[in-house]
């Protein structure tokens, strides 16, 4: 799953702006980062209904995707 999403999905999330970083994969349970431009998306419910679709499609896999908000490295304070 992490290879297809970083393979597959993430080019195209890119390609809006965005990037998408595997966490995990728990039962059906995917939980993804989402970062730049998705990280402010106030539709990223599309996006993830989206990948649900994706996978289910390419993989033959139902998952829900639980999505986790992160700012740019470069905006992170610490």
């Amino acid at each position: 799953m992490k290879e297809y999403i970083e393979q597959t999905l993430a080019p195209r999330i890119q390609g809006d702006g965005g990037w998408v970083e595997f966490v995990s994969l728990e039962g059906d349970r995917l939980t993804l980062i989402f970062r730049g431009e998705c990280s402010k998306c106030n539709i990223l419910n599309r996006c993830t209904d989206w990948i649900e679709d994706r996978i289910l499609q390419d993989l033959g896999q139902k998952v829900s995707v639980t999505a986790l908000r992160k700012k740019p490295y470069f905006q992170q304070t610490s």
